[in-house]
C-alpha cells in the first residue's frame, strides 16, 4: 500500500458507508444519497471544478465497489439503487478485476515533458534544434513551449537543455505499472490491457485522482454473512498480523463477530506450501536445475505467463497457501462459502480459478466492515489460535519470509536465497535474464510483487514501513503467547 492520501480515504469512506447501509437494512434506498452527503451544496473545499462533477465521480466509484464494470455504453441515469438490487440478486461476481473511472481520469498530464519557468530562452535553442518532430516553439515571453499534439516523448529536449528547465512528468499509473499494461486512449482516458495486466494493483495506489478502482466482492461477502442459510468461513492471510494495532487473536475474534461461522488461518496452508516447496526445490537441485523460483505470489505467476515465459520452467509447481488453506476449509465445511481475506488484488484472480474459494475480500474492505458494523476490535473476544500451525507459516507475509520458511524446513540443504522484493520494470528485465541465461546468484528465488511483501499489498491498511514494524511486533507477541 502507498502512504495515506485523500483518494484512499474517500475509497475507504465509500466502503464503510456501503457496509453501514447494508447492516442497517437500508442498502438499496440509501446508496443514492451518498454522493449528495459527501458533496453537499456550497461545499467549501471541493477538489473538483464543482460539486456536480464530484457527485458524478462518487457515484461512478460506487459502481465498481458494488461489483460492476463501468461500461462505455452504460446508462448514466441508472440509479445506484438499481445496481444494488442487481448485486443482491447475482450469483457470481464478474471476472474483471480493475475498472477505470473515466470521469475522474481527466486531469492527468497528456504529455510527459514539461517546460518549466526556469527556461531562459537562450540563443542556442538546443531543444528546438534537436526536436525530431518540430514540436517546440517560443511563447510571448520568449520561453520554449512543447506542442503535446506532435510531441512523441523522446526526451531529447530534456537531455540537451543546458538549464535543466525541461522535466519529465510521468503519468503516475503508467509509470507504476511494471508491465506496461495501462495507457491513454484517444480521449486521454487510461485503459487497462487485460492481456498484459498482472493484477498487481500498483496503478490503484499510484493514481492521484483515485480513478482506478477494484471491482469489489464486498456485497457478495456481506450477503453470505447475513444469510442465515449460508455457512460462511473466513480464511485469513498471514499478513493480518501487520494490519491492525490489536493482537492477532483479537482481530480474528472480531472477524468471527462479523458473523462468520468460523475463522481459519491461511498460515496452516502456508505450512503445507513450505514443505511441498522445500521438497520440490531439493528434488530439482538433485536433478541439476540451476535454480527454482517461488509460486505463491499470483501477480508474479501472472507476470511469468504473460511477460517472462523464459523463466516459466524454473517456477515452482507448488500451490499457494490460499489454495491449501481453502482445501482444508472445504474438507472441514463442504457446504460452506469460503472467503479469503488478504491484502492482495491479484488473489481475486487466483480465487476465481480456485474451485474451493468463493469470494476474496481485502483488508481494506475488512476494515470497512468493522467500521460500518460498529465492531470494536479491542473489545471482542479473542479467537483461540491453532497451535498446530508452525511459526514459519505465519512468517510468509514479509519479503524473505518464504525463503526463511524453506530454510527452516530444510536446514541441511545448501539453499542460497535470492530475494526479489517487489516487481518493477527493471526487475521484470532481471527475471527475463535469469530465465534466458539460467543463472542467478543463488538457487532459490523468492519473488513478491509488492515491495515489503504481502504486508504492503495494494489493499493493506498501512504503508510498508508502518506495516513491517507492526508485523514484527505482533508476530513476536503471537509466538511468545503460543509458547506460554
Amino acid at each position: 500500500m502507498a502512504y495515506v492520501d485523500n483518494t484512499m480515504i474517500i475509497r475507504r469512506d465509500l466502503l464503510s458507508k456501503m457496509a453501514e447501509l447494508f447492516n442497517e437494512g437500508n442498502f438499496t434506498e440509501g446508496l443514492d444519497r451518498i454522493p449528495l452527503e459527501m458533496a453537499p451544496r456550497r461545499k467549501p473545499d471541493s477538489d473538483r471544478c464543482c460539486i456536480f462533477k464530484e457527485r458524478v465521480i462518487i457515484k461512478e466509484k460506487l459502481i465498481p465497489l458494488l461489483g460492476f464494470e463501468l461500461e462505455d455504453d452504460r446508462d448514466e441515469l441508472k440509479t445506484l439503487a438499481s445496481y444494488a438490487e442487481e448485486a443482491l440478486e447475482r450469483k457470481n461476481p464478474i471476472d474483471k478485476i480493475l475498472t477505470v473511472v473515466d470521469e475522474a481520469c481527466t486531469s492527468c498530464v497528456k504529455n510527459s515533458y514539461i517546460v518549466t519557468n526556469l527556461c531562459k530562452g537562450c540563443v542556442a535553442h538546443p531543444c528546438m534544434m534537436n526536436c525530431p518532430k518540430q514540436s517546440i516553439s517560443w511563447n510571448a515571453n520568449g520561453q520554449a513551449q512543447i506542442d503535446p499534439k506532435t510531441c512523441i516523448n523522446c526526451g531529447i529536449c530534456m537531455n540537451v537543455c543546458p538549464y535543466h528547465s525541461i522535466i519529465f512528468m510521468p503519468v503516475p499509473c503508467e509509470n507504476a505499472c511494471p508491465v506496461g499494461a495501462i495507457s491513454k486512449d484517444e480521449y486521454g482516458i487510461e485503459q487497462i490491457n487485460e492481456d498484459k495486466c498482472i493484477d498487481c494493483g500498483k496503478c490503484i495506489t499510484a493514481c492521484p485522482f483515485g480513478s482506478i478502482m477494484e471491482n469489489s466482492q464486498i456485497v457478495d461477502v456481506m450477503k453470505s454473512i447475513k444469510d442465515e442459510n449460508t455457512e460462511a468461513i473466513a480464511i485469513v492471510a498471514p499478513a493480518v498480523i501487520g494490519q491492525f494495532k490489536s493482537t492477532t487473536d483479537t482481530v480474528l475474534g472480531a472477524i468471527k463477530q462479523l458473523g462468520f461461522n468460523d475463522v481459519l488461518e491461511v498460515a496452516k496452508g502456508a505450512n503445507v506450501t513450505t514443505v511441498n516447496e522445500a521438497d520440490e526445490l531439493l528434488e530439482r537441485l538433485e536433478d541439476k536445475a540451476p535454480f527454482m523460483t517461488t509460486s505463491c505470489c499470483p501477480a508474479y505467476v501472472s507476470a511469468v505467463e504473460k511477460h517472462v515465459p523464459e523463466i516459466q520452467k524454473y517456477v515452482s509447481e507448488t500451490k499457494s497457501p490460499m489454495y491449501y488453506a481453502a482445501e482444508i476449509a472445504k474438507k472441514q465445511y463442504p457446504n460452506a462459502k469460503i472467503i479469503f481475506i488478504g491484502p492482495c488484488i491479484a488473489k481475486r484472480r487466483e480465487g476465481m480459478k480456485d474451485p474451493n474459494v468463493d469470494y476474496v475480500m481485502t483488508f481494506e474492505e475488512l476494515s470497512a466492515l468493522f467500521n460500518g458494523w460498529n465492531i470494536e476490535i479491542s473489545k471482542e473476544i479473542p479467537l483461540t489460535l491453532d497451535k498446530s500451525i508452525l511459526n514459519h507459516g505465519r512468517a510468509y507475509a514479509a519479503s524473505g519470509g518464504v525463503a526463511k520458511s524453506v530454510l527452516e524446513v530444510k536446514p541441511y540443504v545448501n539453499i542460497k536465497p535470492v530475494i526479489v522484493n517487489g516487481l518493477d520494470k527493471k526487475k521484470i528485465k532481471m527475471l527475463k535474464a535469469f530465465g534466458k541465461t539460467g543463472k542467478t546468484s543463488g538457487n532459490f528465488v523468492e519473488v513478491m510483487a509488492c515491495e515489503g511483501g504481502c504486508i504492503a499489498g495494494p489493499s493493506s491498511n498501512f504503508d510498508p514501513k508502518t506495516g513491517s514494524k507492526l508485523y514484527e511486533k505482533n508476530l513476536a507477541a503471537l509466538i511468545e503467547s503460543l509458547e506460554d
